[in-house]
């Protein structure tokens, strides 16, 4: 049994590929190797090269394997299946070519849930209709991974996503095959959404494929919470602090992979506003020195 710990572009601020204030890839891929990394995420498709040739040769020059990647689109609004479709079949290719095999999918912000972000009793629901072909799209990208790329497929709940708490996490795990769609479990996500990831993890550590790494400042999620701020904004304010410093219980965590044996990556993730003056590599060598002293 192997616990390996890896990083994402996110800890560098990288959300969209697009975004302008972006740093490098490859000031990424140096940073995350400086600070004690030996795997990272491949971010918003398009933010590293698309070029197997060109991405491979840098992974290899900053001693990088490539774990997964996440294809943040919205899964809810049936009008941008193009859209999804495009970050599911980009994505995969993208994995496949490097022999990484985490298939993250995720359901990303809406509008409809963005001012409920941490209050699930306030949060509008889907009808029958819409959840029934909302589950269809998520299988459907499911299997393109699986079945067209050999890729293992997990859900990831995401604050003012329609997967975000944990009762329709779970509905949807019902729902879908285990057999074909695992869990990315993200600790500060389900702290975010007012769950304890820890009792989570005990009752479902059979179907967790993938760890994401995240701590949550209680003060700053207090707050956050109770003026119903903007996910983005909420991540300036500094909600996702360093590992060790907020309210999820890392060494319970590790106990429960520990006594699952659990053989895999889990893959910090610290979410962060790219235009604030910080070095994310500080964060990034903090995390990854907090984890070793509780036995990572």
């Amino acid at each position: 049994m192997t616990i390996r710990i890896g990083n994402a572009p996110c800890s560098w601020g990288v959300e969209f590929a697009g975004d302008p204030r972006n740093p490098p890839w490859r000031q990424v891929l140096s940073d995350c190797a400086e600070a004690g990394y030996t795997g990272i995420e491949l971010g918003p498709v398009g933010f590293m090269p698309e070029d197997p040739v060109e991405l491979g040769e840098a992974l290899s020059e900053f001693g990088m394997e490539l774990i997964g990647g996440v294809v943040f689109r919205p899964f809810h609004d049936a009008t941008k299946w193009d859209d999804v479709l495009d970050g599911v079949n980009r994505t995969a290719k993208a994995l496949a070519a490097h022999g990484a095999q985490h298939f993250v999918l995720i359901d990303s912000i809406s509008p409809r849930r963005a001012p409920t972000a941490g209050r699930a009793d306030e949060a509008e629901q889907m009808g029958a209709d819409e959840w029934r072909a909302f589950v269809q799209r998520i299988e459907t990208a499911a299997k393109i991974g699986a079945e067209e790329y050999g890729l293992i497929p997990s859900i990831h709940a995401h604050a003012a996503g329609f997967i975000d708490f944990e009762p329709e996490l779970e509905r949807l795990l019902d729902e879908v095959d285990p057999s074909l769609l695992k869990i990315c479990f993200d600790t500060g996500h389900h702290s975010y959404a007012g769950f304890d990831p820890v009792a989570f993890m005990q009752r479902h550590i059979d179907r967790i494929s993938y760890m994401h790494f995240k701590d949550i400042d209680p003060a700053v999620k207090a707050d956050v919470v109770a003026n119903r701020t903007d996910f983005y904004k909420a991540c300036g304010q500094g909600i996702f602090c360093n590992l060790g410093q907020g309210d999820v219980d890392f060494p319970a965590v590790r106990n429960v992979l520990l006594g699952a044996g659990f053989d895999g990556w889990c893959t910090v993730e610290q979410d962060c506003d790219p235009t604030l003056d910080v070095r994310p590599i500080d964060d990034a060598r903090a995390n990854r020195e907090y984890l070793t002293s509780i036995g990572f």
